[in-house]
């Protein structure tokens, strides 16, 4: 049986696609301000009407489709974990209750730095930038909200101290992604993106102590009347606090996320139930189902506490399902790789070679959306060019945290900018500016490409370099 050979597809060609796709996406999200659902699911179609003048079979459509989604089930269901934890920690008092412990405990004066500092020290112990954001981040983000501050300023601070977290973190899935994919020891590979995220997270908190000084004179006074209104209709006590703890005892454990999310709304749900022993079972599954309403009288107080809920993550399931398919088609047609491989062959310097890989990972962030996808094809397509370089396994993982995984969060129509737009409320273009950790590691890793600082190589550089280098497959 003779099976169709597959169209040859030119550098030239696969630029031109990949910059309509990018028009396409980038008009929509940024230029008209559309949810970028539709966008996404338009650059899908040009593609696959692309394809099919170019003869590529239905089959391979179908095939790039379910490979690129198939990608996504287990961080879909992640996310809508998080959306029913969410609703279940608001009307479990957790939420409520961190915000009034926080404006007790934290210096309203220096509130953005002290943000970050959490966020990194709680992303740490997790592992999880999104857990971060969508648990204690939450909280902060009405604090900020109360005290008059930029939302997306605030947003900023909580997402940095996350994302500065996580990489310090060996239960982060990207971190244990990365050092795979170069094939590297975990911890060795933390300590090597050291280099940039040490750097990052403390200019980020110096740049967040500048912007976040404020007088306590213009805030104290909401501030008060918020603390009243959170003591007034939800229950806050230490007991409010047991799923958050719970968090960190699964983490000390080393549980993986999805058992770890299912106990807690478990736990969080009895907890409800104990509290409000006259809620009907339908009411606390509707909490969780479709989320939680805050009903205070107080409107600053309803905005911030009334979300959560399955419902809520449906929007950005759908995102993730169009985003991962035209990702999926990308790869499959061979788009991606037609423009990784030939920038890989022609790199002959250090400098070049970190400069290339970050910006092919922001690249693929841009083009794809998807995180780990981020990771994966810059670290099979460079891993030949940087070991023919005389850089080592730790040199590459570096690089694909500091363009990849950091990078995702900024993206409009990205998993990890949409998961933070739908927590937080904060538009993705809003709330960029102010991330600053993760505009600072990709030019870090970049100027320690060229400067040679903190650059790892092999033992034994490779006497005669290969002229031509190709992608090598994981």
């Amino acid at each position: 049986m003779n099976k169709t050979k597959a169209p040859q597809i030119s550098t030239l060609e696969a630029v031109i696609v990949l910059l309509v796709v990018l028009g396409i996406m980038s008009a929509g999200v940024i230029g008209w301000g559309l949810s970028p659902q539709v966008p996404v699911l338009l650059a899908m179609g040009v593609v696959t009407a692309w394809a099919m003048l170019r003869g590529f079979p239905w089959s391979a459509v179908n095939a790039g489709i379910k490979e690129g989604i198939d990608k996504g089930i287990v961080p879909i269901f992640i996310f809508i974990l998080i959306g029913a934890m969410i609703s279940t920690w608001i009307a479990a008092g957790t939420i409520p209750t961190l915000m009034v412990i926080g404006f007790k405990i934290i210096n309203i004066q220096w509130f953005l730095p002290s943000v970050f500092i959490v966020c990194t020290l709680v992303g740490a112990a997790v592992g999880s930038a999104f857990t971060v954001t969508s648990t204690v981040g939450i909280a902060f983000f009405g604090m900020g909200v109360t005290m008059n501050l930029n939302p997306a300023l605030v947003a900023g601070a909580i997402i940095s101290g996350g994302i500065f977290g996580d990489k310090l973190s060996p239960l982060s899935e990207t971190n244990n992604l990365a050092s795979a994919v170069v094939d590297t020891d975990l911890f060795t590979h933390i300590k090597h993106i050291l280099w940039s995220t040490l750097p990052a997270g403390l200019i980020s908190l110096g740049l967040f102590a500048m912007l976040g000084h404020s007088s306590t004179e213009t805030s104290l006074a909401k501030i008060n009347q918020t603390v009243a209104v959170l003591n007034g209709h939800f229950s806050i006590s230490a007991l409010a606090l047991l799923p958050i703890v719970l968090v960190f005892v699964c983490a000390g454990f080393k549980m993986p996320a999805i058992p770890t999310m299912l106990l807690n709304i478990f736990i969080s749900a009895g907890l409800i139930l104990f509290e409000q022993p006259e809620l009907s079972l339908a009411k606390l599954t509707a909490i969780i189902n479709t989320g939680f309403v805050s009903k205070t009288g107080n409107t600053s107080v309803d905005t911030l506490l009334s979300r959560g809920g399955i419902v809520s993550m449906m929007s950005m399931v759908a995102l993730i399902v169009v985003t991962l398919s035209l990702g999926g088609l990308l790869v499959k047609f061979g788009l991606i790789n037609q423009i990784m491989t030939p920038v890989a062959k022609h790199l002959n310097s250090d400098g070049k070679l970190v400069l290339a890989g970050v910006l092919t990972c922001i690249g693929v962030n841009v083009f794809v959306g998807e995180q780990f996808l981020s990771i994966i094809l810059p670290g099979r397509a460079f891993r030949q060019a940087f070991n023919d370089g005389g850089l080592s396994g730790n040199a590459l993982g570096r690089v694909l945290e500091d363009g990849g995984t950091v990078i995702n969060y900024l993206v409009p129509w990205g998993v990890g900018g949409v998961f933070l737009t739908t927590t937080l409320g904060v538009p993705t273009i809003l709330y960029l500016p102010f991330v600053f950790f993760s505009l600072l590691c990709p030019v870090i890793s970049v100027i320690s490409g060229f400067t040679g600082v903190g650059m790892a190589h092999l033992n034994q550089r490779t006497a005669v370099k290969t002229k031509h280098v190709t992608a090598t497959e994981v």
